[in-house]
């Protein structure tokens, strides 16, 4: 097989090297592609560009596979937790149980904010989107640590960095909350565990405990875990991008939520809910909606199915689907939206129109639909998807710091506007 590509531009030939990842995937290297021929590649959207060398996570969208550190996502789901997964993402290993009872005790140990931030808290306006919120006080908690933001600290103290921003990211959440209900805030309680003290958070009172159903705790769990890592997309790109200009973990990651923030990312769990929600308004059962988006002049859209990356079933929706059926059974949940979407996802697995399209439901399809069966909010279902997608970003943010030859991002253009002109005094303007 050959090592080398071959360009030919104005009758001069060049040639670059090829590079092959573990797993066979193959890459042009164009790294010295404007040195030597004084051209850029143009590749709108990124879709053909690898941006990176990375051993966190690797997709096979053809195949339908995701793996977390060469594990696949099935095994991960049925035998881990997030807690341990969020361990492997970011450390490149299981860890041992030594190591687990370590890295839990690290999140138990810094999941209070300080009693200061509940001052940033109030200056928000009640009806403020709770990943504004979210993004803004991870940015401000990395005021409350200055010890911990020089490239010399990050370094040295990564282990108590990493576990206090996945610790309070869920706290900050969960008081994002509250503020935009006016209920009081909740604290964490040290004998709960990760998830658990979320919906603790969430959910209780000051008179009365939010009971824990270990089927919800389950489920979310789960969301959490299927979310946490999926190699080079919009927010872990921006993620790194801003951490290659050496900024804090707490700067990189916010930065993170303010990309998943959009709708076309993170949004789309959210927007599966609102599509049921109109065609439950419209008095429809799904019928008319499924024949509908079959037409393209209707302006109706199937949220929630066909993925951007896999062109076979999303692997995560396979275990989501099933968790989705087991929860809605045991929860013995009557939601007409959840009827609906029995009825959509019938449609997109039997019929042909579906089925040659690869529109296969997705993880945002039965996600949002766990989402709505757990009472979390409509707002909230981004929030929830970064608090499971921080592990990812605080191991691509690590990667970054610890590539000896890491450079700053600097993307290149070409330009399409005016060619020279002159400057023209305002008085001879027309």
């Amino acid at each position: 097989m050959a090592n080398t590509a071959h360009l030919h531009i104005d009758g001069r030939q060049f040639e670059f090297p090829l590079v092959t990842g573990s797993e066979q995937e193959r890459a042009i290297d164009v790294s010295q592609l404007r040195a030597q021929t004084g051209c850029i590649t143009l590749d709108d959207g990124y879709s053909n560009t690898g941006s990176c060398r990375s051993a966190i996570t690797f997709i096979d969208g053809e195949r339908g596979i995701l793996r977390y550190r060469g594990i696949p996502i099935e095994e991960l789901a049925e035998q881990s937790k997030f807690v341990e997964t969020a361990y492997l993402i970011i450390y490149g290993h299981l860890p041992t149980q030594a190591e687990h009872r370590q890295f839990s005790d690290l999140l138990t140990e810094n999941s209070l904010l300080h009693e200061d931030m509940k001052f940033h808290f109030e200056g928000f306006p009640r009806n403020a989107h709770p990943m504004a919120i979210l993004s803004s006080m991870i940015n401000a908690a990395s005021c409350f640590y200055p010890d911990l933001l020089h490239t010399t600290a990050m370094k040295r103290d990564f282990d108590l960095q990493a576990a206090r921003l996945i610790s309070q990211v869920r706290t900050i959440a969960a008081f994002a909350y509250r503020k935009s209900r006016g209920l009081p805030i909740i604290y964490p309680k040290l004998d709960y565990k990760y998830t658990a003290n979320f919906l603790h958070m969430m959910f209780s009172h000051p008179y009365k405990d939010f009971e824990l159903d270990p089927e919800a705790v389950k489920a979310l769990d789960l969301i959490f875990l299927l979310h946490a890592d999926h190699e080079q997309n919009c927010s872990t790109s921006t993620v790194r991008m801003v951490a290659s200009s050496r900024a804090n973990l707490f700067a990189s990651c916010a930065a993170g939520v303010c990309a998943l923030w959009g709708p076309l990312h993170g949004g789309a769990n959210q927007s599966v809910i609102e599509m049921l929600e109109d065609i439950h308004r419209a008095g429809d059962d799904g019928s008319r909606f499924i024949e509908a988006a079959k037409d393209k002049t209707s302006g109706k859209k199937l949220m929630g199915f066909g993925h951007r990356v896999y062109k076979n079933y999303d692997p995560r929706a396979k275990i989501i689907k099933k968790a989705c059926d087991e929860l809605l059974d045991k929860l013995h949940i009557n939601d007409p939206l959840l009827d609906i979407a029995k009825k959509l996802e019938e449609a997109a697995l039997k019929q042909d129109y579906f089925i040659e399209r690869k529109l296969y439901p997705n993880v945002d399809f039965y996600s949002g639909i766990i989402m709505r069966a757990l009472r979390i909010p409509l707002e909230m279902f981004t929030v929830i998807f970064a608090i499971g997608r921080m592990p990812g970003w605080i191991a691509n943010f690590k990667e970054i710091m610890e590539e000896p030859a890491a450079r700053i991002y600097r993307p290149r253009q070409i330009y399409v506007g005016p060619t020279l002109n002159h400057y023209v005094p305002i008085k001879d303007r027309k």
